[in-house]
């Protein structure tokens, strides 16, 4: 039963002796994708005689993630125990028996819900030579109590019949209740896989990327200090020679660009909404993982999306605080506002146009998955009524508390021509460089996260997930400012694009890690599970770019400022 408006959530899971206990049907569906999912009743079950209740969704999360409760009409009560009971026949004809036989060949399992704790249960299997296939018709169900409350429910398969059409194969179930110690708040710990999370790799993992972070920082500094001490040394010797030896001497490296290098980047509407979009992703990730450091968001359905839509519908003022005060410090058309819409629908939109091309194929396949219109009505709304006038909010005070240019120093009116230079500092060859070490610091801990989104895994260690992200920030930053320093070194300024750039390209090793995840570790095929798995791969990878991204650059462009305001200018 449901909470009530008014009571507390514990009260909500508490029940007296021959109370009614609901036994929800969700979803059926092949045990190699776990995200192709089909309503339960759209094979031939049949239901049980009590009369039906209707299921709502309860949050947006729900909704979005195909959950469809359905009541399997079977009569549990609290503590009341059922010896094995017929609840209704199936009358096999041809078209239910291949309906069968076509989910026990691709290994189809159901999911179940008593009192919120999921129960998975096999629908039939085929034997050796697989001529026969056999359907399990009798559930056994065994549940623990704990005063008046339930902490752990057991299915066990049995009564297995073989699929002749045209006989009648009668359904049966039985509950036995049983007392058990489990505390209530820890009855979701049997789902949880510590040796598969805390495994000794996932510690060294995190140790290595550590040691990692150690390394760059102090190859960053030191790199910084002792070539930045030298080139300082360099111009003010030569601020100390007269004009003649100073047009002799070899003027190079970064200096030369000051006049250059505050000049705003190439397309400044684009490049400051990529931006402030990727200040919210990052605000988003911290917030959620601290959330659900705080909170055991895996215990409710669909909370972990819920979280992350209201997180992301709060935080639109950071984007539009970062990605209006760029667009106006790159001085952009302050009375056109484009930047402000572009920022806040980038993510939405590319996030929305990949699911609106993948509830196609759901809606064709018939699959769970498939998102009702009224919910993507209200996600709309969200973006409309809550994302966009907070946007306006942060773009409004971005612009007036720091949308000025006060760079250390005058931007030249005429572009100095960039310098011919090696292939290997060309902006293309540092971008496709820039992602590999930011990759190499999170890719185990990718392994993990796909583990638990594509298989049955619940992830739970969000303190590690914590760690992986401050570690990936500073990797990101310390690369970046190197790959900013040689190409200024190169005399060529064009570093706000290429610092984006080099830092996003992360993305393009977690993409293309994703293929080899596809083909080695999962036994996903067909167009839906296909273009489900590469569809919202893309969406995870291009957001995560973003944010690196966004990362390395507000890193670099502090360094720039930094080693500009230092160094004396005519």
């Amino acid at each position: 039963r449901r909470e009530q408006p008014g009571t507390s959530l514990l009260a909500s899971f508490q029940y007296v002796d021959k109370e009614e206990v609901v036994l929800w049907m969700n979803t059926v569906g092949p045990y190699h994708n776990r995200q192709e999912t089909y309503k339960y009743f759209s094979l031939p079950f049949c239901v049980g005689n009590k009369k039906t209740i209707s299921h709502y969704h309860e949050t947006l999360g729900e909704a979005l993630q195909g959950v469809e409760l359905e009541f399997s009409g079977l009569d549990i009560k609290f503590k009341d125990e059922v010896m094995q009971t017929t609840y209704c026949e199936i009358e096999l004809d041809k078209a239910k028996r291949d309906a069968f036989v076509y989910a026990i060949k691709n290994h189809y399992w159901y999911q179940m819900y008593i009192d919120d704790l999921p129960i998975w249960g096999i629908v039939g299997e085929a034997d050796e030579n697989g001529e026969d296939h056999y359907l399990w018709t009798y559930k056994k169900l065994e549940i623990g109590f704990n005063g008046n409350r339930i902490v752990d429910v057991n299915l066990t398969s049995e009564g297995k019949v073989r699929l002749i059409p045209n006989t009648k194969i009668a359904m049966s179930y039985s509950v036995k209740w049983k007392k058990s110690d489990v505390k209530f708040e820890d009855r979701f710990d049997k789902y949880l896989d510590p040796s598969f999370f805390q495994h000794r790799i996932h510690w060294f993992s995190i140790f290595n990327s550590f040691m990692m972070v150690i390394f760059l920082v102090g190859l960053v500094s030191m790199i910084l200090m002792r070539t930045l001490r030298k080139d300082y040394a360099r111009y003010s010797k030569e601020e100390e020679m007269d004009d003649m030896d100073r047009d002799l001497g070899d003027e190079y490296g970064w200096k030369q660009v000051h006049g250059d290098v505050f000049r705003p980047s190439s397309h400044p509407l684009i490049f400051s909404s990529l931006i402030g979009s990727g200040c919210q992703i990052f605000s988003v990730s911290f917030i959620v993982i601290i959330v659900a450091m705080v909170e055991d968001l895996y215990t409710e359905r669909g909370s972990m999306l819920s979280t992350a839509i209201f997180v992301y519908a709060a935080t639109s003022p950071v984007n539009g605080y970062f990605g209006g005060s760029l667009y106006a410090k790159q001085g952009g058309n302050l009375t056109m506002d484009k930047q402000m819409f572009i920022g806040a629908f980038m993510i939405p939109a590319m996030v929305c146009g990949t699911a609106f091309f993948i509830n196609f194929i759901a809606i064709y396949y018939h699959a769970s998955r498939a998102i009702p219109f009224g919910t993507m009505v209200a996600v709309c709304c969200i973006c409309f009524f809550v994302i966009l006038p907070l946007n306006l909010v942060g773009t409004i005070l971005g612009r007036n508390l720091s949308g000025q240019p006060n760079f250390p120093c005058r931007v030249n009116a005429v572009p100095r021509p960039i310098p011919e230079k090696k292939w290997f500092m060309e902006p293309a060859v540092i971008v496709c460089l820039g992602g590999i070490l930011p990759f190499g610091s999170i890719f185990i801990e990718m392994y993990f996260i796909f583990t638990s989104f594509w298989a049955y895994k619940i992830y739970y260690v969000y303190g590690f997930m914590m760690l992986v992200l401050v570690i990936l920030c500073i990797v990101t930053v310390c690369v970046t400012i190197v790959c900013t320093y040689f190409l200024l070194n190169a005399e060529d300024y064009r570093w706000q694009w290429t610092s984006f750039l080099s830092a996003a390209s992360t993305a393009v090793y977690v993409y293309m890690y994703s293929f080899y995840y596809y083909f080695f570790k999962t036994k996903m095929y067909g167009l839906f599970q296909t273009s489900f798995y590469f569809g919202y791969m893309a969406v995870f990878s291009t957001a995560l770019g973003i944010m690196c991204g966004a990362v390395g650059y507000m890193g670099t462009s502090a360094f720039v400022r930094k080693i500009y305001t230092n160094v004396k200018i005519d």
